[in-house]
């Protein structure tokens, strides 16, 4: 199958659901529109804002609790509750997950392909001088030394295999050749080590203060739940002010047990805590939060490594994954925290969060071409459903889209 043939395939599910497909505005039952979801909370106002959510969590569910009467519904009532749980069950469609991809990347579009279109409407061949600057317009969205040079000369040779004179859908062939370098041959990039057989798979998560990791914990267990998977969370980071809190509303958030202990206590602890409670309770996957501390890197190596060593103690072969959470917005100082994670633990994956708040969405190469390490989420927005696996095509849709549906276009006709 050709790359646009595929492409497309990926992006719209096939012709039969980009027909059918409607506008629709997303629900979020966990979060009213007006209310963005809870970033990491600052250090300084934390204690105050995480009782404030935890009072409306438990007055929430003690209204939930309390038996009162069933109002009578109309006709016109009861058909809007059958449209809502409708809507609530329909899973994301193939056409809606790209456009999350399209709305995440429009900063690095509107910043890098904007350049890109003007490079290309300013040289009409392709010759040596056009190479440079798409060299250098590549460095500036942070795709890496490495990722660039190997990209230029993959391209240099499609140029001159295809005998291509002009730049004239030089776009897609750029982005044909982003999705190679990415996926180097591999199959399910994304997909977890999800154990069989009622077995119990456990999920820790690294990185450092403030790139959003107890976050996007809670939308990764909102995302397994919704999934049918049993879910439960391990409050690992025991040392940052207000950081079991706030994993603590997002379990109620989420509706996910949390083990925790007191602030300032031992986190293997609470891991050999949460394991014992998860295989007594049946869960299917536990979440591990862990510190974020970066000043000494061998105080991190000894914190990880009995972590780890009590995980795997209690579970053979446990933790299953390694997920570094990685701000998108520090560029190339993710790169930099990505190589020193790597260094004192075995990374499985990488969480990318707010890539929809960077211009400079090359990162997610630079990562995986010089680390070898998948992406495996990203995070696309505020909203609980807005962490989404990361897809090479749509992320490279995403860059390019408006030149790759024209493309796509001319081979519909």
């Amino acid at each position: 199958m050709s790359f646009f043939k595929r492409l497309k395939e990926k992006l719209t599910g096939g012709n039969e659901e980009l027909e059918q497909k409607v506008d629709q505005p997303e629900l979020d039952e966990q979060q009213p529109a007006d209310k963005p979801e809870p970033e990491l909370i600052e250090e300084t106002a934390v204690q105050n804002s995480v009782e404030q959510e935890v009072v409306e969590v438990e007055a929430s569910n003690q209204e939930e609790s309390t038996p009162q009467e069933e109002p009578e519904l109309s006709d016109n009532d009861t058909a809007l509750v059958v449209v809502e749980e409708q809507v609530e069950e329909k899973k994301p469609s193939a056409w809606s997950i790209t456009q999350k991809f399209k709305a995440g990347l429009e900063k690095t579009r509107n910043s890098f392909t904007s350049k890109v279109n003007d490079l290309v409407a300013r040289y009409r061949k392709v010759d040596e001088d056009f190479f440079e600057e798409l060299e250098e317009l590549l460095l500036q969205a942070d795709v890496g030394f490495e990722t660039v040079m190997d990209l230029m000369d993959k391209l240099r040779y499609e140029v001159q295999r295809q005998n291509i004179k002009d730049t004239n859908g030089i776009q897609s062939i750029i982005s044909e050749k982003l999705v190679e370098i990415y996926e180097s041959g591999e199959e399910n990039l994304t997909d977890l080590n999800i154990q069989q057989d009622g077995d119990l798979t456990v999920i820790l998560f690294v990185g450092v203060n403030g790139v959003g990791k107890t976050t996007t914990i809670g939308k990764l267990a909102h995302r397994l739940k919704s999934e049918g998977k049993s879910v439960m969370l391990a409050a690992g980071d025991t040392f940052r002010a207000g950081a079991i809190d706030q994993l603590q509303v997002w379990g109620e958030r989420v509706g996910v047990e949390v083990i925790a202990q007191s602030e300032g206590s031992d986190p293997a602890a609470v891991m050999y805590d949460a394991i014992r409670a998860a295989k007594k309770r049946g869960v299917d996957i536990l979440i591990c939060d862990t510190a974020g501390r970066l000043q000494n890197k061998v105080n991190l190596m000894n914190e990880l490594q009995k972590v780890h060593r009590v995980i795997s103690r209690e579970i053979p072969n446990a933790p299953h994954e390694v997920l570094l959470a990685l701000d998108a917005t520090t560029g190339q100082n993710a790169l930099v925290q990505a190589q020193t994670f790597k260094e004192v633990t075995n990374v499985t994956g990488i969480v990318l969060t707010k890539l929809d708040g960077t211009a400079k969405g090359g990162i997610v190469l630079a990562i995986r071409n010089k680390l070898h390490i998948p992406v495996k989420f990203v995070g696309l927005g505020e909203k609980m459903d807005d962490l989404q696996p990361f897809d090479a095509e749509r992320y490279v849709y995403g860059l390019f889209a408006e030149g790759l549906e024209k493309e796509l276009e001319k081979i519909e006709d």
